[in-house]
């Protein structure tokens, strides 16, 4: 895997944002799973617990006008994008506030003006549509890259496999993310991947790959950076394994039974934030009473997220009917 490096281009400030946005994800996940149990928040949930440093360190690569697209564990991708918590958090709830005015859900978090295309519940099926955006922009002449997110399960998926050869047959300007958490749903990669070593799978399509230690964003952030440079550069895809863990289960309604309690235990001895703050505290100095004032802040904009969650109105019956055809019938519809 690739290792932490210090680099020259980012400041102490960046990564004090970068442990701001962990944070902040960490805590709406927390209350959101609350919010869950409290019969608030309907349909799946799939929390992203554990797993922030892959998103944090990857949106910080892009510009503004790069594409992403990912799975249905896409709370921490939206908001390593930018995305409000409020508006998240509403969405969640089903409000007519939230990103998506309440037709989402957790799984499809999505805002245009962010380049942020959506969080898709088919496993895999959202890579043939990267491919797609990146093939507009490539005809387009747009100098843009997307950058693909999906899961380690979605990689046996046809979908995987037909996306990552029409991707390298064109050249696209795409990157595909691999989050390797270790579990397909409740099932070990070991147990259902012949090859367990995901990054190694784009070898067959002659696609550059590298696999990086997802529990690092700064390892993320040089290993996303050296790939969008590539492919921005117009040498065509590249590919990610960021090894990761969840700690929580696979969604809400996961009894975690394909797994130890003394592995979970294991893993979250190291969680990433907290060494993170120890990489803060003891290469870039930073006064634990600074961390402290972050994670305050942190931690006040997650409630006023959930207060404007519980606050906001549901959406209107009518709202059903909107948004259903990009160009409704009888309006320069030549009908």
């Amino acid at each position: 895997m690739a290792t932490k490096t210090m680099t020259t281009d980012l400041t102490t400030e960046q990564l004090l944002d970068w442990y701001h946005e962990m944070v902040l994800i960490r805590r709406i996940e927390e209350e959101a799973a609350n919010a869950y149990q409290h019969g608030h928040i309907g349909g799946f949930l799939h929390l992203y617990i554990g797993q922030e440093p892959v998103a944090v360190g990857a949106m910080a690569a892009l510009r503004e006008e790069d594409n992403v697209i990912t799975h249905y564990r896409d709370h921490g991708h939206a908001l390593a994008r930018g995305m409000e918590p409020k508006a998240v958090m509403a969405e969640l709830y089903g409000k007519s506030t939230g990103v998506s005015t309440g037709k989402g859900g957790s799984m499809h978090l999505a805002d245009a003006g962010k380049h942020f295309w959506g969080g898709y519940a088919i496993v895999a099926g959202h890579i043939a549509l990267a491919d797609g955006i990146a093939l507009a922009d490539q005809y387009l002449g747009r100098d843009r890259v997307t950058l693909c997110i999906f899961g380690d399960g979605a990689t046996n998926n046809g979908y995987f496999h037909e996306s990552l050869n029409l991707g390298k047959v064109w050249d696209l300007p795409i990157i595909y993310m691999v989050e390797n958490n270790l579990y397909g749903m409740g099932t070990a990669v070991e147990r259902a991947s012949a090859v367990e070593e995901i990054y190694r799978k784009a070898c067959a399509y002659d696609i550059p790959s590298e696999r990086v230690d997802g529990t690092d964003p700064i390892a993320v952030y040089e290993v996303v950076k050296n790939a969008v440079e590539h492919t921005r550069g117009g040498e065509g895809p590249y590919l990610i394994e960021a090894v990761t863990y969840r700690f929580r289960g696979h969604s809400m309604g996961d009894a975690e039974r394909y797994r130890s309690k003394e592995e979970v235990e294991e893993a979250m001895r190291h969680d990433p934030i907290n060494r993170f703050r120890e990489y803060l505290q003891k290469e870039r100095n930073v006064p634990a009473e600074q961390l402290d004032q972050i994670v305050d802040e942190a931690e006040r904009e997650v409630q006023a997220a959930v207060r404007f969650a519980e606050e906001s109105p549901a959406p209107e019956p009518e709202a059903l009917w909107a948004n259903i055809f990009a160009n409704p019938v009888g309006e320069n519809s030549g009908t």
